[in-house]
């Protein structure tokens, strides 16, 4: 087992933030994180990080079962985590390279000398996603795709087993979108790809791999299950409170405004 949240009720300064919140991922399953701004994703990646922790319920993380031992850094070493939140925390000089190095010492800049080994698993990373081509160049230079590709890169030069993309396609357009996402999934398709959590507000955005979906409302589940039961017109009409209307193309969905 992965995770595994067992009615965790999260509240802070009188406020429920989450509540009744069950979630169960097994190794091998690939998830998507679904809800619209303010449903509670940020509360609930925090819990997953051992950033928050919960107010009740039962919270396992990796093995880590929060309440019963020390958690904090050691969990989220196993955990890379793509925000783009975090390109702003870069050193506009340091290159590509030196970023996704920069992953091997969960650090923001490079101050330890990387081994041989290091900087080839670093070179590894940055052909399998497309970045090989653009290593020298200075982070800030890049476009905000090949960002995102940089910092998928550096997560996982920490060989994790969650790996959580945050809405790692706010601020593309159509083809540098279409780009990343063809990266992730032929990484989520290889056999030793971590369990990865996808989280988005955009149906259109849900990937093949993508076979279990949670759908977060008002910070609480709303559904969660095998994606093409969970992604349908009748179930996100009712999550809208809006008719609308999922078909799906090339195995994924696209949603439209029901009339």
């Amino acid at each position: 087992m992965v995770l595994d949240l067992v009615n965790v009720r999260l509240q802070r300064d009188g406020v429920q933030i989450l509540q009744n919140i069950n979630w169960k991922i097994e190794k091998g399953e690939h998830w998507v994180l679904y809800g619209l701004n303010g449903a509670g994703k940020t509360a609930l990646l925090d819990l997953i990080n051992a950033y928050n922790f919960p107010t009740s319920g039962d919270c396992t993380v990796l093995g880590f079962k929060f309440g019963k031992m020390y958690l904090g850094e050691e969990l989220r070493k196993n955990i890379g985590f793509v925000s783009s939140s975090l390109q702003q925390k870069f050193y506009p000089t340091d290159n590509a390279f030196e970023v996704v190095l920069s992953g091997a010492f969960a650090s923001i800049g490079l101050y330890e000398t990387p081994t041989d080994e290091m900087r080839g698993r670093a070179i590894g990373l940055l052909e399998e996603l497309g970045c090989i081509g653009y290593a020298n160049r200075d982070y800030a230079t890049l476009s905000q795709g090949e960002k995102q590709r940089v910092l998928i890169a550096r997560a996982l030069m920490a060989d994790p087993s969650i790996l959580i993309l945050d809405e790692p396609t706010n601020g593309l357009d159509f083809i540098a979108r279409e780009q990343l996402l063809d990266s992730i999934e032929r990484l989520a398709n290889k056999g030793d790809a971590p369990t990865i959590i996808y989280v988005t507000h955009h149906v259109e955005e849900i990937l093949p791999v993508f076979t279990k979906t949670l759908l977060l409302k008002n910070g609480e589940v709303f559904a969660s299950g095998q994606t093409d039961q969970i992604i349908t017109s009748e179930a996100l009409s009712n999550y809208f409170n809006l008719p609308v209307h999922v078909h799906w193309e090339n195995d994924r969905p696209y949603l439209v405004k029901g009339k």
